[in-house]
């Protein structure tokens, strides 16, 4: 018998899990494509829109030669996307992660099938016209919506479709940064909500699979190249850390301005329809003072992290990105959040670092270290993706010696943002609309909880052959042993387990005529759901929940007609109460016991 029991733990579950990892290595290779695809398509339009050519060669619209006219070149993507949103589906405007997290807490991550060609479709014209986006959130969007897909085309439960389009967000992301550690966080942090074999393991293996793809199409080499940096001091450390907090003040302001614009546009007497080329003609005349707005701009990150821009330049262009972002993100069109956060957050880390090292020239400060810390600092602070955003400027640089800074800058980032604001720049539009985000991933209390730490141990078992009159006038004479409990175990003239009985069944049978001498076996139900001891709450909650029960007799394995104990709904609350002692009771220190 316990053989058998261990051969069956061994198995279980595991059948889900090498079906989901089987499809997320398909999303991986997918997600490699589908990324080449979006990149080639923005670069089509960027092409054809500014310099009035045909090529997929990913160019920046920076050094086009239109003069006034690319004020034109957004507004006509905008009213593209407009449309698209209109006739299409509404659903490819924003930035694509609120979109799916809205569609994994609301909607069993079911994606409409269209999504997967239309969002993408839009993002390349949004971005390629001028859009001051990234590629990276419509890609996490599509392959989203793609792992969706595939999870309604092949029967799933909703939480194995939520994985799956997990993995195609993961896969997506890695496709686009090269970042498959970071991926796999972004996803559990802002997707999942959970942190569990079953979902992480076909989680990785799509994002490593996705990384793999882009190796193959662009290369080994890191997408923000930056010179070697070296170790920090403590001094230079605290200053890194003066950032992380100045930037995560930064972020909740860029995310209030943010919802503010997108406020604002709601109040328009037009049809949303026509709001993103309203927005875009910001995006335009920003566009022609400051040409290195338009588009995606990783250029932009790339030599702010590498100090190679003047200070002026830096305040300049991050000014008026966020500035076009915020405007253009604001009027409901498609694009990205990530990039322009990481240019803002990246110039205000340089600035910040600058001013901090004419305050203290000997701190051992390094500006570039600075910038790298402002822009994931940037990150933890608005998204509160905190280990994502740490792992992502690794990934993305390939600088170990930057994760020091990093974490203590990002961490207190993600600090300073969560005290001064509830939601995130992810979250906002959601929890307006009544949804309510998890923040905090904690394991099921009943998952850790064995059924035989909180099993009633001092139970009573009725004779099945004792007579329903007996029971009722034991009950009116409020006898200690039975009164208390709604519910009675039967046992056979044995001794063993052979049924049970509750209040409402013998109350159902005292208001039925001529019930005299009807005994507790003819009155309760022999038809038993057991559990064994060395079974978990989760397990217990699962059962009653399938069998609409209140309560399980726990039995002993090696003989299944010996009861050992009884949990009800009593022991699953003791349970969760246990739980909640452990985190708000505090316990009396040596300090406390010194004091007397």
């Amino acid at each position: 018998m316990k053989l058998k029991h261990w051969l069956w733990n061994l198995g279980k579950g595991h059948s889900s899990i090498l079906f989901l990892s089987g499809i997320a290595i398909f999303l991986g290779i997918l997600g490699g494509f589908v990324a080449q695809l979006l990149m080639r398509l923005i670069g089509l339009v960027t092409n054809l829109a500014f310099y009035g050519r045909v090529s997929s060669d990913f160019i920046s619209p920076a050094h086009n030669h239109l003069g006034l006219l690319v004020v034109l070149v957004p507004v006509a993507g905008g009213l593209i996307v407009g449309l698209m949103a209109r006739f299409g589906s509404k659903a490819i405007r924003g930035h694509g992660i609120p979109e799916a997290m809205e569609q994994v807490l609301e909607n069993n991550s079911r994606i409409p099938a269209r999504i997967t060609f239309l969002k993408p479709l839009s993002a390349a014209i949004s971005i390629g016209t001028g859009g001051p986006f990234g590629a990276e959130g419509p890609i996490i969007s599509t392959g989203g919506a793609l792992g969706s897909v595939l999870g309604q085309i092949l029967s799933t439960t909703p939480a194995e479709r939520k994985t799956l389009l997990a993995a195609g967000a993961a896969a997506g992301m890695a496709a686009i940064f090269g970042s498959p550690i970071s991926a796999v966080l972004l996803a559990v942090e802002l997707l999942l909500f959970e942190f569990r074999a079953r979902s992480l393991i076909p989680l990785s293996l799509a994002a490593a699979t996705a990384a793999g793809m882009r190796i193959h199409f662009e290369g080994p080499a890191a997408i923000f190249a930056l010179p070697n940096i070296g170790h920090s001091s403590l001094i230079s450390l605290l200053l890194y850390s003066v950032i992380g907090i100045m930037v995560g003040v930064a972020s909740v302001g860029v995310t209030r301005a943010v919802y503010w614009t997108e406020d604002l546009f709601e109040r328009l007497p037009i049809h949303w329809m026509w709001w993103p080329a309203l927005g875009a003609i910001a995006v335009g005349v920003i566009g022609y003072f400051a040409p290195e707005t338009l588009g995606v701009g990783y250029g932009n990150i790339s030599a702010i992290l590498s100090h190679n821009i003047p200070l002026q330049t830096v305040a300049f262009l991050c000014g008026m990105k966020f500035i076009s972002w915020t405007i253009s993100l604001g009027s409901g069109t498609s694009g990205g959040t990530l990039a322009p956060l990481l240019t803002i957050g990246s110039g205000a880390g340089c600035l910040l670092g600058a001013l901090l090292l004419i305050i203290f020239p000997s701190s051992g400060l390094d500006v570039r270290v600075a910038a790298l810390v402002g822009m994931a600092a940037m990150f933890a602070g608005a998204s509160r993706a905190l280990l994502t955003s740490v792992v992502f400027a690794f990934e993305t640089t390939l600088q170990p010696m930057g994760l020091l800074p990093l974490l203590a800058g990002s961490t207190l980032a993600y600090l300073t943002a969560r005290i001064l604001m509830q939601n995130s720049i992810m979250t906002e539009r959601i929890a307006r609309r009544g949804l309510r985000i998890p923040q905090d991933y904690d394991a099921d209390v009943f998952s850790q909880t064995l059924v035989s730490e909180m099993m009633d141990r001092d139970f009573q078992m009725l004779s099945a052959d004792s007579t329903i009159d007996e029971l009722a006038e034991r009950i009116a004479r409020h006898e200690p042993a039975i009164s208390v409990y709604q519910a009675w175990l039967l046992s056979n003239p044995q001794g063993k387990l052979h049924g049970i009985i509750t209040r409402h069944d013998l109350m159902r049978a005292l208001e039925k005529p001529a019930t005299h001498g009807l005994t507790l076996r003819e009155a309760g139900s022999t038809k038993l759901v057991t559990i064994y001891p060395d079974e978990t709450m989760h397990d217990a909650v699962a059962r009653m929940l399938t069998y609409s029960i209140g309560r399980l007799p726990v039995v002993s394995r090696d003989d299944p007609e010996r009861v050992v104990g009884y949990i009800s709904r009593t022991s699953l609350l003791s349970a969760r109460l246990r739980k909640l002692q452990q985190e708000t009771v505090r316990e009396k220190g040596w300090l406390a016991s010194l004091k007397k």
